[in-house]
């Protein structure tokens, strides 16, 4: 019992001393070469394809091929036939990917076209009539929020059907 407590009582005593060392040591320097506070992306003035990078590859890969495994759909060859039905356009900016995103809203729209170039992403998906987001419209519709992303995304999928549009993004639905 005598060693019970004496364990008790060093592992009381040395426990503040483990949590001490958690703490950070506010003289500490940072490391060469992190001097300066990194700039947030919105002001960073990176090129649209390193905000891609940053932004969605993660997730849809730095080829836009996505991952089913990892319930990513693929963009490279699809993304534009969003465009083709109503509300397709709305939900591109939309998904929390895109509306939550570190890039302001002139950045987010100059991805989306960007994305949507003939020899973008979208490929010989984006329309023809296909017109430009302006960071005025990505503003307006980055603030409502997508609350059922799948459900919305289904009935898209379902309205490309309809036009006869084949669902090859890699998803299976």
């Amino acid at each position: 019992m005598r060693k019970l407590l004496l364990l008790g009582l060093v592992c009381t005593l040395s426990a503040p001393l483990a949590h001490a060392r958690a703490i950070p040591n506010p003289a500490q320097r940072h490391a060469p070469g992190n001097e300066e506070q990194q700039k947030p992306i919105a002001e960073a003035g990176y090129s649209v394809g390193v905000n891609y990078q940053l932004q969605c590859a993660g997730c849809h890969l730095g080829n836009g091929m996505g991952s089913a495994a990892n319930d990513t759909p693929r963009m490279t060859g699809f993304v534009g036939n969003f465009l083709k039905v109503p509300g397709g356009r709305e939900f591109l900016v939309r998904v929390p990917g895109m509306s939550q995103s570190a890039l302001n809203n002139a950045q987010l729209a100059d991805l989306l076209n960007w994305l949507m170039r003939k020899d973008g992403l979208a490929g010989k998906s984006t329309p023809q009539d296909y017109q430009p987001y302006s960071a005025e419209e990505v503003a307006a519709l980055r603030a409502k929020t997508m609350l059922n992303l799948p459900g919305t995304r289904a009935e898209l999928i379902k309205q490309m059907r309809a036009q006869g549009i084949a669902i090859e993004d890699g998803m299976n639905d």
